[in-house]
């Protein structure tokens, strides 16, 4: 029960609380089968994952369940099911052609005080058991009911902590928006006047002209480069399909492309994090690269991501004017650094960042596993 509670806590992302919870529970009663459904306002399940049925049974069984039958009861009668043939029970109602064949049942609600936040029901026991008897005990019962507390919280927890990242989000797309208005709207008005100024000198001073038509170019260029680094950071990161470094070796390739500036980068033995930690160095990454290739006038900008004791470190490195960190702070100027220390903390992890001017900058965030 220790080892199950502690490996719930540790995640942060509800599909992977709601996966530990199943696998915990199955495990810790010997059931062949165990499931947990979270319900959603249709009549339906808004998440429902399973464990013991193998990925080709899953694909065979079909669409996720209505909540009908003893399903329907947990959820709205709020009361523990233990049966010994679910087949028997006058409310069973069936079940597809591919789904594996139960017989004694167990299954409780999950409660977050008056609201019932989802249903663990479990299968088959795995023990010797009389024909027409239940295999699942009181103590069995038991518990999974001091399972399904914490179940309660950490999926509490994890919804609270997806929403926090959502709110993350849209500040992020926030900021975005305005930078991307006060950058591209100057240059635009600037190229505007600039083309104006060249049109009336056409004619009386052709080599004038032709000097503001080059500034044009320059000015356009420049409002491209901002545009493209904002559809960069606008775009939906791909961690959950690509993983992190293959997500961040993409967007560092379309950086290099849009900007003079050369960026490189590096991954040296690094395995899979845990998601939280992932976003979290990709965030830091994008902000780093932000500052770098806006503010710096570097011309190469390198970011490496590599093991480093028992833990990962990311680097970002650039050659650029650099600042003073301190007088920074004190001019209220921070350059994102704030957001990248709380994303840092909020992870375990934490930040450091080496500058000067005319030295350059160099941003490192360590965070533990990898």
């Amino acid at each position: 029960m220790s080892a199950a509670l502690l490996a719930m806590s540790r995640h942060l992302e509800v599909r992977d609380v709601l996966k530990t919870i199943v696998a915990s529970a199955r495990e810790l009663l010997d059931a062949e089968y165990a499931a947990l459904g979270v319900p959603d306002d249709h009549g339906g399940f808004a998440q429902f994952v399973v464990d013991g049925v193998s990925d080709e049974q899953w694909k065979a069984i079909g669409p996720l369940p209505r909540q009908h039958g003893i399903l329907a009861a947990m959820l709205h009668e709020a009361e523990v099911e233990r049966l010994a043939d679910v087949r028997k029970d006058p409310r069973f109602e069936g079940w597809p052609d591919a789904h594996p064949d139960m017989s004694d049942f167990l299954g409780l609600p999950i409660r977050d005080g008056e609201e019932i936040i989802g249903a663990l029901f479990l299968a088959n026991k795995r023990c010797p058991k009389p024909e027409g008897s239940c295999g699942f005990t009181a103590d069995d019962e038991e518990l999974l009911a001091i399972l399904a507390q914490h179940a309660a919280i950490a999926l509490t927890n994890a919804r609270l902590y997806e929403r926090s990242r959502e709110l993350t989000i849209a500040e992020e797309r926030s900021r975005l928006a305005h930078e991307l208005h006060d950058a591209v709207s100057q240059k635009l008005f600037s190229l505007r006047l600039t083309a104006q100024a060249a049109t009336t000198l056409v004619d009386r001073d052709p080599a004038r002209a032709k000097g503001e038509l080059q500034q044009v170019a320059a000015l356009a260029a420049e409002a491209v480069d901002e545009l493209r680094a904002a559809v960069v950071e606008l775009r939906p990161a791909a961690l959950d399909e690509d993983g992190l470094i293959a997500t961040l070796r993409t967007q560092i390739q379309v950086l290099d492309r849009a900007h003079t500036a050369r960026v490189t980068f590096e991954s040296l033995g690094i395995r899979a994090l845990p998601a939280a930690q992932e976003e979290a160095l990709l965030r830091v990454s994008q902000e780093a690269l932000h500052n770098a290739l806006r503010h710096s006038g570097a011309e190469h900008v390198g970011v490496t991501l590599a093991r480093h004791g028992s833990g990962t470190l990311l680097r970002i490195t650039d050659d650029g004017s650099g600042f003073e960190p301190a007088a920074t702070r004190q001019a209220g100027r921070h350059l994102g650094l704030v957001s990248m220390r709380d994303r840092a903390n909020g992870v375990g992890g934490r930040l450091t960042v080496e500058s000067a001017p005319g030295k350059g900058t160099t941003i490192e965030m360590e965070v533990p596993g990898g």
